[in-house]
């Protein structure tokens, strides 16, 4: 309990700062890999990070690789990339051998070809060696990519006695041993087995007595994301890995799958934002202008829109000036009603939470948008009225809020659910996209109504 505490306290402090470039400027070698000896790894690839490069690769050369590999693994990518180019062929071997086949396979496909092979080919572990390059040929966004060699299985066949014998030996290569999977002969998955009955079992008796036939998993060709949704819906803290004969590859644990939400998390949320590629505050300002211009682009399309439109309307202008100090509340109520529609379906997309037909849940976003417009309209009734003294012209604006509050709730929801059917992400559907489109309906529906109430 105590090393945990010592985990969720960690914070970086410039003292803290100080203390470590005071440490490597002084060369004092012993004293500097005593102090991190007494940090977890993910904390000294935090101090890491805020470090001078060179101070960087200094601790990674100075401490053993059984801890500087994991540290490497932790790494902001761009900071890895450019330490690992400081390593030579046989130093990043000597990392790649002490990290778990998932973590290796990872690392070598960051650096270029070449040298790929020049590095596998100082791995000396021959085993590890032909893992990593099996995981290298699998797509970095399916579960191939994501899984790790390193698990415990056993054979139906053998007796209680055998295989805790050979569990211990394959423990060895484990981290954590999350679940033991049961094989047959030709090495097809059949089940797992309960620690809890293997220790209940006599010694002789066979594991096909024993295990449990029921157990979940995933097709290594299965993306990522689906991947992810299997674990979270029923808890798992690994999942095995099987191909197209269900032979078992790998498995997957949950730190893969967290680093996979996260990821998909920041993913979306630039999506929402506007952004369409997935960058960075530390990238290139042309590589942030291309992420971000595209959908600034579909802005002032957009607004040249609402502009084109609000001529068309210049007579009403002139004759009841009210309408115009009222386009930016319109406006505004049709692009938050909107992204709030299309952010609950988008999320519920997400989680296979959006069930039944479309139409029955664009009935149901119909009438959750007229309760609300009703409501709105009502204050925004007597606001008008008591501002300008003219009922009908309250009633015009009213009517016009229900009418485009009803047709953005329709439109942010129905077009996530489009997107998606069509295999393209619906995130992209909670941003400038779905705010740009409902402010030129909003504004077209707005004086459109008012008009023919207001008979202009």
């Amino acid at each position: 309990m105590s090393e945990e505490k010592e985990h969720i306290a960690f914070e970086i402090s410039d003292e803290l700062i100080e203390k470590v470039q005071h440490l490597i400027e002084a060369k004092n070698d012993d004293e500097t890999r005593d102090f991190f000896n007494e940090y977890h790894y993910a904390d000294i690839a935090e101090i890491l990070e805020e470090l001078d490069f060179d101070q960087s690769v200094y601790v990674i050369k100075l401490l053993d690789s059984e801890k500087t590999s994991d540290i490497l693994a932790e790494l902001d990518e761009d900071l890895r990339e450019k330490i690992l180019k400081k390593l030579s062929a046989k130093e990043i071997a000597k990392e790649i051998d002490e990290l778990d086949t998932d973590d290796a396979a990872d690392i070598i496909a960051e650096l270029p070809e070449e040298r790929q092979e020049i590095v596998i080919s100082q791995i000396e572990d021959e085993e590890h060696k032909a893992d990593i390059q099996e995981l290298l040929n699998y797509d970095e966004d399916t579960a191939g990519g994501l899984m790790a060699k390193e698990l415990v299985k056993v054979n139906e066949n053998w007796t209680v006695t055998q295989c805790v014998r050979e569990m211990r030996a394959q423990a060895e290569n484990v981290t954590r041993v999350h679940s033991i999977y049961v094989v047959d002969n030709d090495e097809k998955l059949i089940g797992r087995l309960s620690l809890k009955d293997l220790l209940m079992a006599p010694d002789r008796a066979n594991i096909s007595s024993v295990y449990i036939p029921k157990v979940d998993y995933v097709h290594v060709d299965d993306d990522d994301e689906e991947v992810a949704k299997v674990m979270q819906k029923y808890d798992l803290e690994a999942i095995p890995v099987v191909d197209d004969n269900k032979v078992l590859l790998g498995r997957i644990t949950i730190d893969d799958i967290v680093d996979v939400i996260k990821e998909e998390a920041e993913k979306d949320y630039q999506l929402a934002a506007g952004i369409t590629q997935d960058v960075e505050s530390s990238d290139g300002i042309i590589q942030l202008t291309k992420a971000r211009l595209p959908w600034l682009f579909l802005g002032l399309v957009g607004g040249v829109g609402a502009f084109l439109i609000m001529e068309g309307f210049q007579q009403a202008f002139e004759k009841y000036a009210v309408l115009f100090f009222f386009t930016p509340l319109i406006a505004a109520m049709a692009g938050n009603v909107g992204v709030q529609s299309s952010a609950i379906i988008v999320q519920g997309l997400a989680n296979d939470d959006v069930k039944g037909s479309i139409n029955n849940r664009l009935l149901k976003e119909m009438f959750l948008a007229a309760l609300n417009g009703i409501i709105l309209a009502i204050f925004l009734f007597f606001f008008v009225w008591l501002y300008d003294g003219d009922v009908n012209k309250a009633f015009a604006i009213s009517v016009s809020l229900i009418a485009v509050i009803i047709v953005a709730g329709l439109v942010g929801t129905f077009i996530p659910l489009f997107l998606d059917k069509r295999g393209i992400d619906p995130a992209i559907a909670t941003g400038p996209f779905i705010t740009t489109s409902n402010d030129i309906f909003g504004i077209l529906i707005y004086f459109w109504i008012a008009k023919l109430i207001l008979g202009i």
